[in-house]
C-alpha cells in the first residue's frame, strides 16, 4: 500500500476557492485508475490543540503500490487538475507520502 495525503491552502481572496477546488477534485482526479481508496474534503474543525486547522482542503489517496501513484502524478488528468483548478484557487500545498 501507498498512501498520498494532499493538504492545500486555498486563496482567501476567492471565497469559493475551496468548492472550486472539491469539485475540480471530484472532476479530474477521481476518475483517474489505480486508486484503491479516493477521499476529498474540507477541514473538520476540531477543540483539540494538536489538530492543524489552518488548510481548507485535504486529498487522501491509497494505492496498490509507490509506482502505480507514479503513474497517477503524469496522467493526463492530473495535469488538467494541476493547470486548470490548482493553481488558480491554492495558494500552498503540502504533500505526505508514505508505505
Amino acid at each position: 500500500m501507498f498512501s498520498h495525503v494532499v493538504i492545500f491552502w486555498t486563496n482567501p481572496a476567492n471565497p469559493n476557492a475551496a468548492d472550486e477546488l472539491l469539485a475540480g477534485a471530484e472532476h479530474y482526479l477521481r476518475p483517474i485508475p489505480g486508486v484503491l481508496h479516493f477521499h476529498v474534503g474540507k477541514m473538520a474543525g476540531s477543540h483539540r490543540p494538536v489538530v492543524d486547522q489552518s488548510y481548507q482542503v485535504a486529498l487522501n489517496l491509497v494505492f496498490p503500490s509507490k509506482q502505480a501513484q507514479d503513474e497517477y502524478q503524469i496522467h493526463p488528468l492530473h495535469v488538467d487538475f494541476v493547470e486548470k483548478v490548482f493553481k488558480k484557487v491554492c495558494t500552498k500545498v503540502v504533500v505526505y507520502d508514505f508505505e
